[in-house]
């Protein structure tokens, strides 16, 4: 690992190398100065001709300045061993890329039915609010609200319901330079993030309400401070953390007098700001280490899941019927699920399959929900349920 700073002539960490390799300290400090000295120096060891760090999280860098470190980022950028095929493979930012939905509609409470959740792909972080109607106005409306405190992301995720697949959200995306990416129909484990969320929000309003159903709006709050400050496996740290570099004070440990409390209500100023740098400096480590671990915890279920699934091949022109969960527009037990058959007319990476009928428009749809048909054509009763599948309305 390589830990630098700066862009002068005189090598940043020359004091604390003077000091390891010949026990000499700067004339002239203050005794403010070297009391800070001889605090940050205590993190560095000598190992002639290196100066090394011993980070926060025990991770040893070495100090490197000047054009050694432009060689080392241009080395790791941009060599054969660097693995940097694109955009794609570099540092991962929070609020780079948001999943959107709606839950409900649920019980009226103080005039709301629904809920519009946004989840940050990488700090799991949660923003959520209670509207009336879950129409495009009052998305693009929270969208606004959300780029003005986070900043503008990359990406948002959502289905494709109609709050989200019309004119004025794509103006709005058009607007702010963010790419719109839509979830296969009838396929949600593409938007499984924020699924995943409005599960956990959902047991949490669950939990608090009680009896009285209608109160679901004034916990809302309360609900996205407790998601947020719960720890997160895939992270292995909570939200809030990942965002500001600290544990989140609750009320019981003011109450109590925690010892962290207190230990930071006690701080001067000039400590608490000097505490506060020490931080942020290493809250980029923080988020690197939890994007690893994202990655590591997704390829872990990914194989799990993918061990269930029988593997399917399939070619541009081949017939396939389609597995139709929707189980209300079949009238009795004895009809089929399955409907077609379809043609394939184009195959997309990561199983996506576009499909064309005979009486409607092309659609696409997962290839976990095909196989392949050999027979004779099933009645046209069934196909003709299936001209909404484009849109999920």
């Amino acid at each position: 690992m390589v830990y630098f700073r700066g862009n002068s002539s005189t090598p940043w960490f020359a004091d604390f190398a003077n000091y390891h390799a010949g026990n000499f300290v700067v004339k002239g400090m203050s005794s403010q100065q070297k009391n800070k000295f001889f605090k940050d120096v205590k993190h560095y060891f000598w190992n002639d001709p290196f100066l090394f760090k011993i980070c926060a999280n025990q991770v040893i860098r070495q100090g490197v300045h000047g054009q050694e470190a432009v060689g080392i980022l241009k080395a790791c950028h941009n060599g054969p061993t660097g693995g940097h095929h694109g955009p794609n493979y570099t540092a991962k930012k929070i609020f780079d890329v948001w999943g959107i939905d709606f839950m409900g509609p649920f019980p009226s409470s103080r005039g709301n039915k629904y809920i519009l959740v946004a989840v940050d792909y990488l700090s799991k972080r949660v923003e959520a609010k209670a509207l009336p109607t879950n129409d495009a106005r009052v998305v693009c409306k929270f969208l606004k609200s959300l780029f003005a405190r986070f900043g503008t992301p990359r990406a948002i995720i959502s289905d494709r319901g109609m709050h989200f697949y019309n004119d004025q959200f794509a103006k709005v995306m058009l607007k702010y330079g963010v790419t719109h990416r839509l979830a296969t129909a009838y396929h949600p484990q593409i938007s499984g993030q924020v699924e995943l969320s409005n599960r956990g929000l959902n047991r949490i309003l669950e939990r608090t309400m009680g009896e009285n159903r209608t109160s679901w709006s004034d916990k809302l709050d309360d609900a996205l401070w407790a998601f947020c400050t719960a720890f997160k496996t895939p992270i292995e740290c909570t939200p809030y953390k990942l965002v500001y570099r600290k544990a989140c004070h609750l009320p019981i440990e003011l109450e109590l007098r925690a010892y962290c409390a207190l230990k930071h209500a006690n701080f001067d100023l000039q400590t608490v700001g000097d505490h506060r740098k020490v931080q942020l400096n290493e809250l980029n480590e923080l988020r690197d280490q939890a994007y690893e671990n994202s990655l590591i915890y997704k390829e872990k279920t990914k194989r799990l899941h993918d061990s269930k699934i029988k593997d399917h091949v399939f070619n541009v022109g081949d017939r396939v019927l389609l597995f139709n969960s929707r189980l209300k527009i079949f009238s009795g037990k004895l009809k089929t699920h399955w409907s077609g058959p379809f043609t394939i007319t184009q195959v997309f990476p990561y199983g996506t399959v576009e499909l064309s009928q005979t009486d409607g428009p092309n659609f696409k749809v997962n290839g976990h929900r095909l196989k392949h048909y050999f027979g004779e054509d099933i009645p046209k009763m069934v196909v003709l349920d299936l001209q909404t599948f484009p849109k999920d309305q």
